[in-house]
This record gives structure tokens, C-alpha cells and sequence, in this order.
């Protein structure tokens, strides 16, 4: 059997590209003694290997099993000296701590003068390039230079260091607590969920407000204000004021356009502010300015303003595919939508074990709306059962809902009546065993479980029921988030006008412009 998955070795060789990897053969054939050393003869095997199994590289007699263990953790070090090397991945925090490095060995061996000197360049170029936690590690070592030698390289060194300690000290703590604060968000995120009463977002309000750190604005540089714009728009998420959400993820995103080489220097952190934006712009409904970040995102990236490794192309990819689908369904294109889906299928099989399974079921999702307005029941079904019979996590629980209850709908316009009944009893239960049912989610476990009873000439007054319920909760502050994931209000429309939903679907589109 395949054990891929649990050896760390294999998947780092399988993650490298062929630059990398011939750069590792240059690197490690660098000394004559290497050329036919074991753990070269390792690497090739397991690179040649689809699926990694110990069994087959006994039976190579290249190492003995109780040899096994070292040989791998040498060749794991070497792989990642190797790449700390490729030019890839000398990004600037590698850069500026090789440069640290240097000046400790300099300090080591005696040469004081040299060692500060290198000391001062480097500090500067972290300082500029906003990377204080090595900054305040360089100064660190300055402190124990001048403390330990006679250097006289200034009257008014000691006094200028403690100055730049407690200034970069202050910053860092700042950072830290904001970073701490916007954790315990995102772990309120993943335990509660957003909020849902009015209780529950005056007791967000009172922590947040508890939590945060006491700042002056002339002490924020780029690095304080990205955190202070990230923290608070975690905090607007929680409590789902998207207007707030848009403003912030807005200015996170300007922060970077006006100081354009930090996107080279903090691209991850540039891609998630811009797939923030756009997602805030989507659930608003703002086309126009959906349409400017993307252009303005798509631009950046051909530009070469972001490091090309795999991390980052993966994420850019995911928030291109994403958010074009997203710009599709706001613009009731379906067809068009649905032309991405081979890309999108491709780019998932191509990365599959690098892409989370949460992101992977999204897609999904969104292609299912795709077909479900194109009236195109198959595929739906096909794609919402792809969410439904996932074993491999737990999806999470709104968009499993109302992938069910998509289903559930789908199943019926389709006419799929064997499968009716089972459908609306597992609809039904799932509704049932969900914690902290939303009152929309509510209305629908009543509206199944009322049809589940019914003739099929007593469906429209049941319809009609539950429209006029829905409509009362579209735009209530804790119930609205429901209707970002399904559009139950324009089916039901369709049935009872007898429309085709696409039709409703853009006829409300163009009294919204």
C-alpha cells in the first residue's frame, strides 16, 4: 500500500521543480566524494517513484533498513540547503538573515569593526523593507558588540541604539498583539462561526475592543497598518458588516498599490487582501469595482511583481479561478462561467495535494449554480454530489446545508421522483442534526418537512409561504449570509411565475444597475 502521504522526504522531492531539482544534482555533485554517494542514488529512486514504498528501496540494496532513517534525514537537509540556494526562494527575509549570519560569524572571529559595519547595511535594508523582527535581532547584536568591545565608532551609540531597540521593540509588540488578536478571530471563526444574535456580536465587540493594543498613528509603519487593516477586517467578517469588510480590505489593498515593491516582498499577504476585496465586492453586488480589483490583480501578476514559486502561484491561480467564476454568477453569464470549468478541473487534478479540500469543494459548489441556472440537472446534481459524498474532511457545515438542499431542488426540477423521497429525507435530517439552525435554515426544514406530506397541487401555497418568509429575512443582519450561498428567492419565483430561473435572475440583475 502507498504511504506517500506520511513520508516527508518523498513529498518534498515530488514538490520540487526541474530547476530545482537540477540545481540539486549541481549542488550536491559539487565534490568529487559525492558522485556516487548513497543518498544520491536515494533521491533518484524516490524521484523516479510514483508512490512511495520502503519495500522497494530495500530491495535496491542502496541502504539497509536500520541505515534508512539517516540516509533520508541527510538527504532531506541537503534538498533544502540546496534550495535554500535556488533563486526562487531568495526572497528578502533569506537575504537579510544570510547577511545577519555573516556578521555573527565576523563577530565570532574577533573582526568587531567589520561585523557592525555589515551590521548597519543589513539593519537599514530590513528597517526599509519593513522587516523588523531580524531588525531587532540586528540591533540585538549591535548592543552586545558595543557593550562587550571599546569600538569608538560613535560619541552617541549607545544612546541612538537604545532609541532604535525601543522604537523597533514597540512596533513588534504592536504586531504581536494585533497578530494574536486576529488569531483568536479566526479561531471564534472556526468554532462559533459568524455571529448570530445580538448577543453574541456585543460580546465580539467587547473582547475586540478589549483586545486591542494602544497605538499612535505616527509609530505605523507598512507592517502595523497591514495588521491593523487585516485585524479589522477578520473582525467586520465576524460580524457580518460587509460595507466595514469591503472598506478595510480596500485599504489593505492600497497599501500595497502605493508601495508596490512589498508586494514582491509580501505576496501571499497582497493575494489574500485582494481575494478579500473581491469577495466583500461580490457579496455587495459592487460589478464595477468586482471588475477593477480583478483587472487590477490580473495586471499585477503579469507584471512579474510577484515571486513566481509554486505557493504563490497556487494562490494566485485560486483567486483568478475563484473570482471569475464569482464575476460570471454576478453577472448571470452562466455559459461563460461554465467555459472555465476544464481549466478549473485541470488546475485542481494538477495540484491536488496542494489545494485543500475546503477550496476544492467551493469550485464545485459554484460550477453546480453554474448548471442549476443553465437548467442543466445532471451536471448539478453531479457536482453537488461531489460535496455531498465527500469522505475526505468535514465540509464545512453552511456550504454542506445547502449543497443538500440545492440538491434536494435540483432533484425535483429534474423530475427525478425515484430519487425524490430519499433526497428530502436526507435534506431533511441533515437540517435537523445542524447546530445553531439559522431561522432561514429553520423555515426550510419546516417548508421539506410540509412537502414531504403534500400533493404536488398543494406545492404553490406552500411556496408562497415560505417566499414571503424568506423575503422578510434578506436583509435581517444574521440572516442575510444565507442567501449569498443559494438564491432560494428567485426559484421560487420561477416556479411561481412560471419563468425559467435565469430569466428572474437577470431581470433582477438589471433593475439592481
Amino acid at each position: 500500500m502507498s504511504n506517500s502521504h506520511q513520508d516527508n522526504l518523498f513529498a518534498l522531492i515530488k514538490s520540487l521543480s526541474k530547476s530545482e531539482k537540477r540545481q540539486f544534482k549541481l549542488f550536491a555533485n559539487r565534490l568529487e566524494v559525492n558522485k556516487e554517494a548513497k543518498f544520491l542514488q536515494l533521491f533518484d529512486l524516490l524521484d523516479k517513484m510514483k508512490d512511495y514504498k520502503e519495500e522497494d528501496i530495500l530491495k535496491s540494496k542502496i541502504v539497509k533498513k536500520v541505515q534508512l532513517p539517516n540516509l533520508k534525514n541527510h538527504l532531506y537537509g541537503q534538498i533544502l540547503v540546496s534550495l535554500r540556494m535556488h533563486p526562487t526562494n531568495q526572497n528578502i527575509r533569506v537575504q537579510i538573515r544570510e547577511q545577519l549570519d555573516f556578521a555573527t560569524i565576523l563577530y565570532h572571529k574577533g573582526l568587531f569593526k567589520q561585523s557592525l559595519k555589515l551590521l548597519d547595511k543589513v539593519k537599514l535594508y530590513a528597517l526599509v523593507n519593513e522587516e523588523k523582527n531580524i531588525a531587532y535581532e540586528i540591533i540585538e547584536l549591535e548592543k552586545v558588540i558595543e557593550s562587550q568591545y571599546i569600538t569608538r565608532s560613535s560619541l552617541d551609540r549607545a544612546d541612538q541604539l537604545i532609541e532604535e531597540s525601543k522604537r523597533v521593540s514597540l512596533q513588534n509588540d504592536i504586531v504581536s498583539k494585533l497578530s494574536n488578536l486576529s488569531l483568536k478571530l479566526y479561531q471564534i471563526m472556526l468554532v462559533k462561526g459568524y455571529v448570530k444574535t445580538h448577543n453574541e456580536l456585543k460580546e465580539l465587540q467587547q473582547f475586540f475592543q478589549a483586545s486591542l493594543p494602544v497605538y499612535k498613528q505616527k509609530d505605523l509603519g507598512f507592517r502595523e497598518k497591514l495588521w491593523i487593516y487585516k485585524t479589522y477586517l477578520w473582525y467586520y467578517f465576524l460580524s457580518q458588516d460587509l460595507v466595514s469588510c469591503y472598506k478595510y480590505a480596500l485599504k489593505w489593498v492600497n497599501l500595497f498599490y502605493e508601495r508596490p515593491h512589498m508586494i514582491k516582498f509580501n505576496p501571499v499577504w497582497y493575494i489574500k487582501g485582494v481575494n478579500y476585496l473581491l469577495e466583500a465586492s461580490f457579496l455587495l453586488n459592487h460589478k464595477t469595482q468586482f471588475k477593477k480589483a480583478l483587472r487590477d490583480f490580473e495586471k499585477t501578476t503579469e507584471e512579474d511583481l510577484i515571486l513566481k514559486n509554486d505557493n504563490n502561484s497556487i494562490l494566485i491561480s485560486l483567486c483568478i479561478y475563484t473570482n471569475k467564476l464569482n464575476y460570471h454568477l454576478m453577472n448571470c453569464d452562466f455559459e461563460n462561467g461554465i467555459v472555465l470549468k476544464e481549466d478549473i478541473l485541470n488546475f485542481i487534478e494538477a495540484n491536488s495535494e496542494r489545494i485543500d479540500n475546503h477550496h476544492v469543494m467551493v469550485f464545485y459548489y459554484k460550477i453546480a449554480c453554474l448548471y442549476f441556472g443553465l437548467e442543466d440537472y445532471v451536471n448539478t446534481i453531479q457536482y453537488l454530489e461531489n460535496i455531498i459524498d465527500n469522505k475526505q474532511e468535514r465540509v464545512k457545515e453552511e456550504l454542506m446545508c445547502f449543497a443538500k438542499i440545492l440538491n434536494l431542488i435540483t432533484h425535483y426540477e429534474a423530475s427525478f421522483d425515484e430519487k425524490l423521497e430519499y433526497q428530502i429525507k436526507s435534506t431533511y435530517s441533515y437540517l435537523l442534526k445542524m447546530d445553531n439552525l439559522q431561522q432561514v435554515q429553520k423555515e426550510m426544514l419546516s417548508f421539506i418537512k410540509t412537502i414531504s406530506n403534500s400533493y404536488p397541487s398543494q406545492l404553490k401555497p406552500e411556496l408562497e409561504k415560505l417566499h414571503s418568509k424568506l423575503l422578510e429575512l434578506k436583509n435581517h443582519p444574521f440572516e442575510k449570509r444565507s442567501f449569498y450561498y443559494l438564491d432560494m428567492l428567485s426559484w421560487i419565483e420561477s416556479k411561481l411565475e412560471n419563468k425559467p430561473i435565469l430569466e428572474i435572475i437577470r431581470e433582477k440583475s438589471k433593475r439592481m444597475k
